[in-house]
């Protein structure tokens, strides 16, 4: 090997640990307000990929009518649960917010698909079809069992993916996709050529992580979700609904998935189940970090990035194998020097 092919192994492990770095930086986030190790992270980036290429393709996506389910399953779950007739405005807002919205959303991504619009203009449909699904399937999935136990939220996470994979065959089929790139372009970095996709890929991830850090230490909302991450009983105890801090971790860790779908869209074919590779990576980062660190994320997923780029080249059979096997010496490492609390 020489210096050339280190660099360009180098540059596809940094493309790829970006990407892992902002699913570990999801599962954190979502653990650490809400202790849900939520194994769909990965799903909400293929299905924000493929309603992409399914909206160029003018083809209005399943994963609209899919939004529109999981809104009238939530106004269900809300009126169900009432005792008393609620206020109009908290009515009005509800029903706005599951039903009027979502249905609005479906009729005008039916219509508007055929249409040639623009890469911008399908990108923000997608956003706004995929960010909501992370805080309707807190609102149906996890909220009802928000006092369970660490291990019974994570068989409900497990049983989340199994059912977003099944849907994801439903609505795109078993066939690949890939979309076009947002950026075309090429960059000249000495011997390395850098495709314009994989910078601008590299360069949002940075500028998500530098607003995640702005947003949980200069802003109200995120030092609220901090509050919620180190004490759910004292955040409640201080007027901070714990609930409420859920449901913004989903939208927060719904988006970022969704730009992540976005950018790797154009890089590689994605199929109905590509997500759940890419999310245990960056679950395998997660676990690296303790599920405890941000900065502690972000690095092991660029390590783990880099690792796997080496792997593809010196065993690429052995590849996937290589990159799992380093979390049991740490697992081992965590058991061994943490002590174990009984969950009660």
């Amino acid at each position: 090997m020489d210096s050339t092919i280190a660099l360009f192994l180098v540059q596809d492990g940094l493309i790829n640990g970006a990407i892992y770095a902002l699913l570990a930086v999801c599962f954190v986030l979502l653990f650490a307000v809400t202790r849900i190790i939520f194994i769909p992270q990965g799903d909400f980036v293929a299905f924000a990929g493929l309603t992409l290429a399914a909206l160029e393709m003018g083809v209005a996506p399943g994963s609209a009518l899919l939004l529109v389910c999981l809104g009238v399953a939530c106004a269900l779950f809300d009126l169900a649960g009432l005792r008393n007739w609620p206020p109009a405005g908290w009515l009005l807002r509800r029903l706005g917010a599951y039903l009027a919205l979502p249905l609005v959303l479906w009729l005008g991504v039916r219509d508007l698909a055929p249409m040639d619009l623009p890469v911008w203009a399908d990108i923000c449909l997608t956003l706004v079809i995929v960010v909501p699904m992370g805080p309707f399937t807190y609102r149906l999935a996890f909220e009802p069992m928000r006092n369970a136990s660490i291990l019974a939220l994570l068989i409900t996470s497990v049983g989340v993916h199994l059912v977003m994979m099944g849907l994801g065959l439903l609505f795109f089929g078993a066939e690949g996709y890939r979309s076009t790139p947002i950026w075309g372009g090429t960059i000249l970095l000495g011997p390395m050529m850098i495709q314009g996709q994989s910078a601008l890929l590299m360069v949002c991830t940075l500028v998500i992580l530098g607003l995640l850090w702005c947003f949980f230490t200069r802003t109200l909302a995120g030092k609220a979700l901090q509050a919620a991450a180190v004490s759910a009983r004292g955040a409640e105890l201080v007027g901070i609904s714990v609930e409420t801090a859920g449901r913004r971790a989903f939208v927060l860790a719904g988006l970022i998935a969704a730009i992540a779908g976005i950018l790797i869209a154009p890089i590689t074919t994605l199929y109905y189940d590509s997500g759940f590779l890419i999310g245990l990576k960056g679950f395998v980062a997660a676990i690296v970090a303790g599920f405890a660190s941000f900065p502690g994320a972000v690095f092991s997923a660029i390590v783990l990035g880099i690792i796997e780029a080496f792997a593809a080249f010196w065993a690429s059979a052995f590849k996937e194998v290589i990159v799992f096997g380093l979390v049991l010496p740490i697992l081992l490492w965590r058991s061994l020097t943490n002590p174990h609390d009984e969950e009660h």
